[in-house]
């Protein structure tokens, strides 16, 4: 009798061991931004392949879902919402969200037109530019500030591939835009008769670190903790360089 007490015990620690061990699925929003994400990219893009990465060392599963940018924030916000967070995103002062450690960086910078360059050394002398900026993207502190108090001029538009022509047409002097997204889309064949037009400005806005922005509550914090551990495992600049060079 004894025997069968301690065997189903352990029968029983023998389940709640596999079943804490049972690996989860991490659900995200995201926006198609390639290289870094995209619905029709492999892997989904370079960040969704070190935010998977990380995850597998953990033992853990990732499904990402793609919309437009502001949906991509508002689908995480709502009540109902399967999604513990979103990504890529650079890092802003918020209490809604709390952010995973660096996926990665991006070379923030200046699109213009090859025949009329954006001359600058400090940032308040894009004030004399109009630039176009993508709706609800987090820019620099410094130029989101001149933005809001609006002494810099801006054209506001849907998407990053909207700001290339409309440069590329001279509607706005500029654009801000990350370097390997315009190398994407410049490539593309709708889009490379426009790249003898254009020319990334030589001088960065900034080199930003991108995050998984995760909910602002247990969960949240749950899943942000399992991730970072999993990103100290692999080496995801060598996942975004590797993943980079295959595109060219």
């Amino acid at each position: 009798m004894a025997i069968c007490r301690l065997f189903s015990w352990a029968l029983v620690c023998f389940t709640a061991l596999v079943f804490s061990a049972k690996g989860e699925t991490l659900f995200l929003s995201s926006l198609n931004w390639p290289p870094y994400t995209g619905e029709q990219l492999k892997d989904g893009g370079a960040s969704a392949a070190v935010v998977s990465a990380a995850l597998k060392a953990k033992g853990h599963d990732l499904h990402v879902d793609y919309y437009p940018w502001s949906r991509t924030i508002r689908m995480v916000s709502r009540e109902d919402a399967i999604y513990s967070g979103y990504f890529p995103e650079y890092y802003y002062p918020t209490d809604q969200y709390v952010f995973s450690a660096s996926i990665g960086s991006s070379p923030l910078g200046l699109l213009e037109r090859r025949l009329y360059p954006i001359k600058w050394s400090r940032i308040k002398d894009l004030n004399q530019y109009t630039l176009g900026v993508v709706r609800d993207y987090v820019n620099t502190i410094e130029l989101d500030e001149m933005i809001t108090s609006g002494v810099q001029h801006v054209e506001v538009v849907s998407s990053d591939e909207h700001n290339i022509r409309k440069v590329a047409t001279g509607r706005v002097h500029g654009a801000v835009i990350d370097k390997y997204v315009y190398n994407y889309y410049i490539h593309q064949p709708h889009l490379v008769e426009l790249k003898n037009k254009l020319d990334m400005n030589k001088q960065l806005l900034a080199s930003k670190q991108l995050y998984i922005a995760f909910k602002n509550t247990p969960e949240g914090h749950r899943w942000r903790e399992v991730f970072n551990d999993g990103l100290a495992l692999i080496d995801p600049e060598q996942i975004v360089e590797e993943y980079l060079a295959s595109m060219k």
